[in-house]
Formats: structure tokens, C-alpha cells, sequence
């Protein structure tokens, strides 16, 4: 039985890449049963097979074909019985398929309808492709990482697809939600990332405003301009990771490196580059494993650089069981955690297809043997 806090949560996912996943895959872990509405043959991003997509654990599949009006009448009637439907088209796809919001409202007045794109419903871009570097581009975002004389550095698509996107649409979603259950009113949740990433950047804009930020890379606290927030590299060419930004555990930390710094000037950017070289030399006398042993239980705020793979083995994570291998997939546990509810990872990713029966036949669908038949949905 599901313990997680949003048991008994139904949605509906109309497939899509990304983000939009990512969220739906939070909606599972904790607990919520989503149904995931994959197209016949449809070519993803994926490169291996749909079975090892992370993003889609914990989910069932139906495959339907959005082309046939039946189909959209399937999708429809499941959406009767469903909480949230997510969608990641480009604007108006939805309501060109029949799917929009007006006609899901018609059949089922308290939906939310999560809608994931990187530009908005509107704007002068709402119509233009993009990616994650795009979104975060002309926030701002990424243009504050990198080293102070070198190009913008892309972070992955954790700033933008991630962390501005999909988190972005859980949190709306289970605000509509809330609404939801007052009211009996569901409503759209519009879920830009380039909204998203924007907001992130709320304490940084706060130090901007503040006059304590520069607006170039690496000239600051938090972007690497700082010597006691930066990596150093190691003697057999690894790296450590250092976050000392309070004076006690900076004076922590010139104690275990042994250098000579006055830590009372650890803010005082003129001195800032004379520093950074003492501690970079620092750094450079020991290996990885031996700066370890000297920073283990320390206040100093530091921590080895390692790699994905080995993130598995660290003390810490491994003890938390942050990061888990079941049968053999590596992955990221739920999160975050709950002193009463229990979460799971619930089911492996599935196989387009491979629920379509049950989940028509659980959902209330009494013709799902025919529409099987006729390749309505498979």
C-alpha cells in the first residue's frame, strides 16, 4: 500500500521531455499515481531504452494516438477521474488536440492544469523553441558562472529544466491543489522556466541591490571570486571543495591548511588574490585522500570534489542513502523525507504501452478491449 503523502493523488502526463517529467516524477515519488499518455512510435531525447528513463519511475503508460478524436475521448475521460494533468507543448498544441484547458474543465471543473514550457503561454518567445541554456541566458543566471576571465559555464540543465522548471510546477501544483480542494475550481498553473530561473536569483539580487554584488563572473562571495569559496586543485590532480564564508570556520580553515593569512581580512577583496595563491599552494602539497583525513569532523566547510560514481560510496551520502542502486540502476533516492509518510521509489520506468489495459479498465474506460483492438490507444 502507498504511505507516501500524496497517496490517493491522481495524474495525468501528456507526455513530454525534461522538465515536465522531472515534476511528474516528484509527484510519484511522493506518492501520487501518474499515468503517463506516451504517443505510438513517439522518438524521444533518451538515448537508451524507455525502461532505463529515471524520469519516468514510479509511472504507468498509456500509448494513445492524440490524432484520433477517440483517443482524445479516452484521454478525456480518464482526465473525469484525475487530479492534475501536466502537459509540455508549445502553446495552443494542447487546445489544437482537443486537450486544453476549457475542455478538460467541461468534464472535470476542479483539474489543475500544469502547463511546462521554457518561455510562458505569452510573451514575444512564447512561440520559439529553446533548451535550458536559452532560458537561463536572459535571466541572468548564466551569466554569473564561470571563472572571472573565462566564457559563461552551462551547469548542466539543473538551473534551468530543473531546479527553475519542474520544481517550479510541483510547487504550483500542489498550490492549485489547495485552492482545488476549497473551492472546487482548478485552475492553470503557467510554469516558465525562464520564470523560474529568474526567481532563483532572488538573493542574488538582493546582494545586487545591496551594492555588495558585482554583475561580472567570478568577482564575488558565492561565484568563485572569493578564496574561501572556490576549489583548489590537489597533488594528484583531484579537487576540494571550499565553502568557509563564516569567519570561525575561515580561521578554521587557514589553521588545518597551515598558511599564513590574517583572517581578519578575509573580505578584503584587494587581498583576496595573495590569498587564493597561499591556499592554492596549500592544496597542492596533498592528495584528495590525505586533505580528507585533514578536514574530517572539521568546521572548515570542506568537501572532496568526486565524481557521480563515486558519489555512491561517499560516508555521508551513502549512510543517508541519498543516492541508491537497485538492481543494478543507480539513482537518486525520494526527497525530501517525511517524519510520518513513508516515500518509494515505486515502480521501474515503464514501457510505452505496457499499462494501457489495466489502467483503462481501473479508470473506468468499459470499452478498452475495443479501443485495444481498433489501435485507438495500445
Amino acid at each position: 500500500m502507498n504511505t507516501g503523502p500524496l497517496a490517493g493523488l491522481r495524474v495525468i502526463e501528456l507526455a513530454g521531455i525534461g522538465p515536465g517529467p522531472f515534476a511528474t516524477m516528484m509527484l510519484a515519488d511522493l506518492g501520487a499515481d501518474v499515468v503517463r499518455i506516451d504517443r505510438p512510435a513517439a522518438a524521444g531525447v533518451f538515448p537508451g531504452k524507455p525502461e532505463e528513463d529515471l524520469l519516468n519511475r514510479g509511472k504507468r503508460s498509456v500509448v494513445a494516438d492524440l490524432k484520433r478524436p477517440e483517443a482524445v475521448e479516452t484521454v478525456l475521460t480518464l482526465l473525469e477521474r484525475a487530479d492534475v494533468v501536466v502537459e509540455g507543448y508549445r502553446p495552443g498544441v494542447a487546445e489544437r488536440l482537443g486537450l486544453g484547458p476549457d475542455a478538460c474543465w467541461e468534464r472535470n471543473p476542479r483539474l489543475v492544469y500544469g502547463r511546462m514550457t521554457g518561455w510562458g503561454q505569452t510573451g514575444p518567445l512564447a512561440q520559439s523553441a529553446g533548451h535550458d541554456i536559452d532560458y537561463i541566458a536572459v535571466t541572468g543566471a548564466l551569466h554569473t558562472i564561470g571563472e572571472a576571465d573565462g566564457a559563461p559555464q552551462v551547469p548542466l540543465n539543473l538551473v534551468g529544466d530543473f531546479g527553475g522548471g519542474g520544481m517550479y510546477l510541483v510547487v504550483g501544483i500542489l498550490a492549485a491543489l489547495r485552492v482545488a480542494e476549497r473551492t472546487g475550481q482548478g485552475q492553470v498553473v503557467d510554469a516558465a522556466i525562464v520564470d523560474g530561473a529568474a526567481h532563483l536569483l532572488t538573493g542574488i539580487h538582493a546582494f545586487l541591490n545591496a551594492g555588495a554584488w558585482d554583475d561580472r563572473r567570478g568577482a564575488n562571495m558565492l561565484d568563485g571570486g572569493a578564496p574561501y569559496y572556490a576549489t583548489y586543485e590537489t597533488a594528484d590532480g583531484r579537487h576540494m571543495a571550499v565553502g568557509a564564508i563564516e569567519s570561525k570556520f575561515y580561521a578554521e580553515l587557514l589553521a588545518r591548511l597551515a598558511i599564513d593569512a590574517e583572517p581578519r581580512q578575509q573580505h578584503d577583496r584587494s587581498e583576496w588574490p595573495v590569498t587564493r595563491g597561499k591556499i592554492a599552494a596549500a592544496f597542492a602539497t596533498r592528495t584528495l585522500a590525505e586533505w580528507c583525513e585533514v578536514f574530517d569532523g572539521s568546521d572548515a566547510c570542506v568537501a572532496p570534489v568526486v565524481s557521480l560514481r563515486e558519489a555512491v560510496t561517499h560516508p555521508h551520502v551513502e549512510e543517508r542513502g541519498s543516492i541508491i542502486d537497485r538492481g543494478g540502476v543507480v539513482q537518486a533516492a525520494p526527497a525530501p523525507r517525511f517524519s510520518l509518510s513513508k516515500t518509494s521509489l515505486g515502480s521501474p520506468p515503464p514501457v510505452p504501452g505496457e499499462h494501457t489495459r489495466a489502467v483503462l479498465e481501473e479508470w473506468g474506460i468499459a470499452d478498452a478491449t475495443d479501443l485495444i483492438e481498433r489501435g485507438v490507444v495500445g
